[in-house]
């Protein structure tokens, strides 16, 4: 009979706790979608992509409610632990499994204790996480899966062939960053449909399986995480994809963020020279797998062989568009404004109306920030330097994954020595100040984001403002060609015709969607989280609009 699944020890409560802490400090917001899919009980081995080093295991233990699941057990690379740092007393705190990866180890990479152990849990009913990439790098598409996670699952229903009850569930996620590494970015978790396995209904995985049946499920697993992120193979793709959804759905379409990032994707893949699903449609049925149905492992080959003729010219097409939507893309860029402001070009005597509007919204922001800055001042010039320091030690690819977790680390570290210096130099009236002080950081964050972003909508209009009235109108009509090419893009991939209509109808109560005129004002000034008009936003003076920057 399986046993049941290990008690959560008071470690974990806490470190999940400090976990959401910080990461609602950090990233603007975290949505997840079809949170229902994850199991309360039993079982259940969850694979995502990696692509934020560290961050990735600290944003599944803390939004993964408790009410869904107690403890996830996680794996890390073994040179984490052992360390005297609080990272790797973070990793080690909650109950991480040490993997050898042959980047460190070369041939004696032996995990047969570790993935026994795994093994172990989840026959105990744990729930366990993995990310079968195998390592986390700082690229715009997901590296090929390696078949342990297969390998665990065909360990783990042959160790358990004799028991009539054990089921297993295979569940995979989609993580994707807006900005993976800016400040007050957002985040999408997008859980997949689940498989089902019980090892006497599919005998085909127990041991002694066939390599085919594990690189069968491998495949299997990468189409369902892929589906469900911005899967790229060049940054300038995911460059051209986002600009392209932005002129599909403009500024104040009413939309979810993972509806953003599948419409975001859908572009993506057809700039890619990939066969795009269509943009409502769900991962890869867990039952097409189960069922024989689909053979993921030989599908992209076989659509990759036989190009016809009209499917080279539709691409040829495309990637003319992609050109010209990369040249616009660099000319706004020059400029200093954004597509939303061509779209929506004013008059010049609305326009001045504007930039006084946003200059004096901007200086009453920062000036009720002034006492706010002085205390994040210390806690942003601590993350900055420990940050540069850190980009020095290697090359991009192999330290910028690791950008995030260092700044919500040392961000951490220094705003609890901020903290503690105020109360101490406040001594006498330490029971205000122990909870003034974080209320006035938050607010602070808060003023200083609607701050940032009239600063941004400053600039964008003032440069609007001096442009000449000739350069504007070659400009715009540069743009509605565009446009016009952009749409006809959209319906080739079966994408709504009424963008604006069809999402508010769809619905979705995430953040940055609420129904009503008044009801959207008043949550654009919420004290608790801040309304973004669009999704791509980050708390940069500057806009950012290269997927890399």
């Amino acid at each position: 009979m399986e046993q049941g699944a290990k008690s959560t020890p008071w470690t974990y409560f806490f470190i999940r706790l400090l976990f959401k802490f910080v990461l609602k400090v950090f990233y603007g917001s975290i949505i997840l979608e079809n949170e229902h899919f994850i199991p309360k009980r039993g079982a259940c081995i969850l694979m995502g992509n990696h692509s934020n080093s560290l961050t990735d295991a600290i944003l599944l233990i803390a939004a993964i409610p408790s009410k869904r699941r107690n403890l996830l057990r996680m794996t890390a690379k073994d040179t984490q632990f052992g360390r005297k740092t609080f990272t790797s007393w973070l990793i080690e705190s909650v109950g991480t499994v040490p993997i050898k990866r042959r980047k460190e180890h070369g041939d004696d990479a032996d995990n047969t204790v570790a993935i026994q152990g795994l093994v172990n849990s989840l026959g105990a009913g744990d729930c366990i996480c993995i990310f079968p990439e195998g390592m986390s790098r700082y690229h715009p598409g997901m590296a090929p899966l390696k078949t342990g996670g297969a390998r665990i699952v065909s360990d783990t229903l042959t160790a358990q062939r004799d028991n009539p009850d054990f089921e297993l569930t295979v569940l995979t996620c989609s993580i994707t960053y807006m900005h993976r590494e800016r400040f007050r970015s957002d985040v999408l978790i997008s859980f997949n449909r689940p498989l089902k396995l019980r090892p006497k209904e599919f005998p085909q995985l127990l041991q002694p399986v066939e390599f085919s049946v594990i690189r069968s499920l491998t495949a299997f697993l990468q189409s369902q995480i892929s589906s469900g992120t911005i899967d790229a193979p060049t940054w300038s793709t995911v460059r051209i994809a986002k600009l392209a959804a932005r002129m599909y759905a403009p500024l104040g379409t009413r939309m979810t963020l993972g509806d953003h990032v599948r419409v975001t994707k859908v572009f993506a893949d057809a700039f890619a020279g990939a066969t795009p699903r269509k943009w409502e449609e769900v991962a890869p049925e867990a039952s097409d797998w189960a069922s024989g149905k689909s053979d993921t492992s030989t599908e992209d080959a076989s659509i990759d062989a036989v190009l016809s003729a009209a499917r080279e010219s539709t691409q040829a097409k495309r990637d003319l568009l992609a050109k010209d939507l990369g040249e616009y893309q660099d000319f706004l860029s020059h400029l200093g404004i954004k597509d939303e402001r061509l779209r929506r070009a004013a008059p010049r005597a609305f326009l001045f109306y504007r930039i006084l509007l946003r200059l004096t919204w901007m200086v009453v922001l920062l000036t009720i920030s002034i006492p706010g800055l002085i205390l994040w001042a210390p806690i942003y010039a601590t993350t900055s330097y420990a940050v540069w320091r850190f980009k020095m030690s290697g090359p991009i690819w192999d330290t910028f994954d690791e950008i995030a977790q260092y700044k919500m680390i040392y961000g951490l570290g220094s705003a609890v020595v901020v903290y503690i210096l105020c109360i101490l130099f406040t001594w006498p009236i330490a029971f205000i100040t122990s909870w003034a002080v974080p209320i006035l950081l938050w607010m602070t964050l808060r003023w200083w984001e609607d701050a940032v972003s009239a600063a941004r909508a400053l600039n964008a209009l003032v440069r609007l403002f001096l442009l000449g009235r000739h350069e504007l109108r070659r400009t715009k009509t540069w743009r509605d060609k565009l446009y016009a090419r952009v749409m006809e893009l959209a319906k080739e991939l079966e994408l709504p015709d009424d963008p604006e209509a069809y999402f508010v109808e769809r619905g979705g109560w995430e953040k940055g969607r609420v129904r009503g005129r008044w009801a959207s004002g008043v949550r654009y000034f919420s004290l608790t989280r801040r309304r973004k008009r669009d999704w791509n936003e980050a708390l940069r003076w500057y806009e950012v609009v290269l997927a890399n920057d």
